[in-house]
């Protein structure tokens, strides 16, 4: 059954919840500005055993917040942004159950398979979340990496997730033209991946309530789990409470 993940995106030291499409080196469009710093949340998420949640570093400035969070849950939080295979076993020392990866698989704009097994090296495939988040092209999606900005050659299709699902525990996928938008759901996108992912996915992006959750359950027959940013109370959102995410977890 699809079950909620929470999140903790961090963007220039602070917790935020921005719109994905619009990050850049100039800063991006901000949805949220948390008071509270990543522990807060990461504690709130251990409380809750909310597990398999995500710790996101939306480029650089924050690695004292990222670990901060990993450290006040040990094991109970994934930490992507930034990370190469030259760190990644830095990330699962202080704390991280997985770490995600995008940009540094690739070289170019083409996906390194060389890059690819050097990671796979120091995490082992049950600690590796490869990050397939996209861009809609004219042929369908596209792996987009360096903050979503840059969109490569790869397609998110059948071919690609069967390829990479040997390589990892499970796939994350931000659908960026959606993310942060309260839009709705990439509905299509949320059906290609319950029907072809190999191994567990957790999609992103455009959740706005709980019947987003419902349809993501629909559309994907239970095998896509659901992160809602934005629309969530704790984020400032007015869209579903936390309470109601856990509720529904409970259910599942």
């Amino acid at each position: 059954m699809t079950r909620f993940r929470p999140c903790i995106d961090l963007h220039q030291g602070q917790v935020k919840q921005i719109v994905g499409g619009s990050l850049n080196d100039d800063g991006a469009d901000t949805n949220f500005v948390s008071q509270h710093d990543a522990a807060h949340y990461a504690g709130l998420y251990r409380e809750q055993n909310l597990m398999g949640g995500h710790v996101i570093a939306l480029g650089p400035g924050n690695q004292e917040q990222a670990l901060l969070a990993l450290d006040t849950w040990p094991g109970g939080l994934q930490f992507g942004g930034g990370v190469t295979a030259g760190n990644a076993a830095s990330y699962l020392t202080a704390g991280a159950s997985h770490v995600i990866v995008t940009s540094y698989l690739f070289e170019n704009g083409q996906l390194s398979p060389a890059r690819l097994d050097n990671i796979l090296r120091e995490t082992g495939r049950q600690h590796l979340v490869l990050d397939l988040s996209c861009r809609r092209t004219d042929s369908g999606w596209h792996i987009a990496t360096d903050r979503w900005q840059t969109v490569t050659d790869t397609p998110v299709d059948a071919g690609t997730l069967r390829e990479l699902g040997q390589y990892c525990d499970e796939f994350l996928v931000h659908a960026a033209d959606v993310e942060g938008l309260q839009g709705g759901i990439d509905e299509e996108l949320v059906t290609l991946l319950g029907k072809h992912c190999p191994v567990p996915v957790t999609y992103a992006g455009g959740a706005r309530n709980l019947s987003d959750l419902e349809r993501v359950q629909a559309l994907s027959g239970g095998n896509v789990d659901l992160t809602i940013g934005s629309a969530l109370d704790i984020f400032g959102g007015k869209g579903i409470t936390l309470d109601e995410c856990i509720a529904w977890n409970q259910r599942a």
